[in-house]
């Protein structure tokens, strides 16, 4: 009989580790230590892991992304990693990390009995190896998988009260169109809050505050824009 009450992956807890820097805390060190071990990315004798808020949003469906971000925080300022920047674009701002291990050392002394698992296999008290106890999500890896889908589309979301899908297969082309000219997250907020305050109040316009309009080939213009400007009517149709 499988020791789990659903067929699922389970996540590691180590008590000890939560007690002393939070429960999301070691929940989410633990993880990126499974990542960590795997050395898929070495730079200067390190291991790094890297991800967006949102794709550590798919790996912990049960946290919202100010939860992780805020749990992000506090090991930052725990010192319990170590941070970086070993982005291909200027512009991307996506952080990496690695766990300060000496620090984690220094923090679990002097019982000495916590240890970060691999996360591949756990002996229990019978002996036996039990169920992966590490969720192994794909690590994101690739240009393409970096893009921050959800997170532009949940800003958007949010700065303008309207409810459009991360998962839309036209939203995502035009996101992805934008992000390989060379356009990073920060510019995708930018454009989103100029648009919003020149159109959210203009009932002809309002309806233009959507992933088409924005995110379209005129998006460098929408970013370059000094002033607020409402187009006319004769102007409507060169925003598609």
């Amino acid at each position: 009989m499988n020791n789990l009450l659903i067929d699922d992956y389970p996540l590691v807890v180590l008590p000890n580790l939560a007690k002393r820097i939070g429960l999301n805390e070691a929940i989410l060190l633990q993880q990126m230590h499974f990542w960590i071990q795997k050395r898929k990315n070495i730079i200067d004798d390190i291991s790094w892991v890297y991800n967006t808020y949102a794709g550590w949003a798919e790996q912990f469906p049960f946290w919202s992304e100010s939860t992780i971000k805020r749990t992000v925080r506090s090991l930052e300022n725990q010192n319990l990693l170590l941070v970086g920047n070993f982005n291909k674009l200027k512009i991307d701002n996506t952080k990496w990390y690695s766990i300060n291990y000496q620090e984690l050392k220094r923090m679990t002394r002097p019982s000495g009995q916590i240890d970060l698992t691999d996360g591949s296999k756990w002996t229990g008290p019978s002996g036996q190896n039990e169920q992966t106890i590490t969720i192994d999500y794909p690590e994101t890896t690739t240009e393409t998988n970096k893009i921050p889908y959800v997170e532009i589309v949940n800003y958007l979301n949010d700065v303008s009260g309207k409810n459009y899908r991360s998962s839309t297969r036209k939203t995502k082309d035009l996101i992805k169109a934008r992000w390989n000219e060379g356009f990073g997250l920060d510019d995708f907020k930018k454009v989103i809050d100029i648009k919003n305050e020149e159109w959210k109040n203009d009932q002809k316009m309002n309806k233009f505050i959507r992933p088409e309009t924005l995110f379209s080939p005129k998006f460098e213009g929408y970013l370059n824009q000094e002033t607020k400007r409402v187009p006319s009517d004769s102007q409507f149709e060169d925003l598609f």
